[in-house]
């Protein structure tokens, strides 16, 4: 276990995005699946490194949701901002000891990226893992790096999505009167729109652009019986009334 300075920074950075402990998430899991597709290999992760546990966010071809952070291969890979690999690991004198080797998984490849922050914390990796030793050149690596920026955008925006929520709920909550929630948000009473930095914009652009949520349309009960109410009115008015006589055309002499 590391105590320093920097990795209780480090660890602070990864619990601000709130992710340990989150259910499986299609978007990660399509990520480690391709990474297994494009390396044609069985396992494939997304580890986050705890302070003393490796979580596996997204896991692809194994069944295990965390492993100790010793002896965890993507602890040494957070100590650097370069791909870690392990051509064949009963030859590495890096894992010749370790128990995923020596043990059951009979772990020979193991190549990964770290997750980098902004700031530069590397919070985990993402990691592919072959049972045969293989070979791994500066292409595969360079898309490893890739799909480590991938993984941190999509953890980025769900960052961002939680904070807008928590932002949203602790005003909402702080509004207790209707003159605190005015200084909230104003709608314009005639064409409904809302007043958002000092801009009008329609309600379903303020959900989407600023709120970031989905929006889709219908029709609550009340407004459907009201909508075909009047349509029958139309309908009925329309056959009940004729049609005002055609005037006959006139020459241009008026006959």
């Amino acid at each position: 276990m590391v105590n320093t300075e920097k990795e209780l920074e480090r660890l602070n950075a990864l619990y601000g995005y709130d992710i340990l402990g989150t259910p499986a998430d299609g978007a990660f899991d399509r990520i480690t699946t391709l990474a297994a597709q494009i390396f044609q290999v069985p396992i494939a992760l997304i580890t986050l490194v705890d302070e003393d546990r490796i979580w596996f966010k997204s896991s692809h071809g194994l069944d295990m949701e965390e492993i100790d952070r010793d002896p965890g291969l993507c602890a040494s890979v957070i100590m650097s901002d370069e791909a870690y690999v392990v051509y064949n690991a009963l030859e590495d004198p890096r894992t010749l000891a370790n128990p995923l080797v020596a043990g059951e998984l009979g772990l020979r490849f193991y190549a990964a990226a770290p997750l980098i922050t902004h700031e530069g914390y590397r919070l985990g990796t993402i990691n592919i893992i072959d049972l045969e030793p293989r070979e791994f050149d500066e292409r595969g690596k360079a898309m490893l790096h890739q799909l480590a920026g991938i993984v941190m955008e999509q953890m980025a925006v769900r960052h961002s999505a939680r904070q807008m929520a928590t932002s949203l709920l602790e005003t909402l909550q702080k509004a207790r009167t209707p003159n605190e929630l005015n200084e909230f948000i104003t709608v314009c009473a005639w064409t409904k729109k809302v007043k958002f930095d000092n801009d009008w914009i329609s309600f379903d652009e303020f959900l989407v652009n600023k709120m970031g949520l989905k929006v889709s349309h219908g029709m609550n009960p009340e407004a459907m019986e009201a909508f075909l109410a009047g349509k029958n009115e139309v309908k009925n008015t329309l056959s009940s009334e004729a049609w005002p006589a055609a005037t006959p055309k006139q020459n241009c002499n008026g006959k």
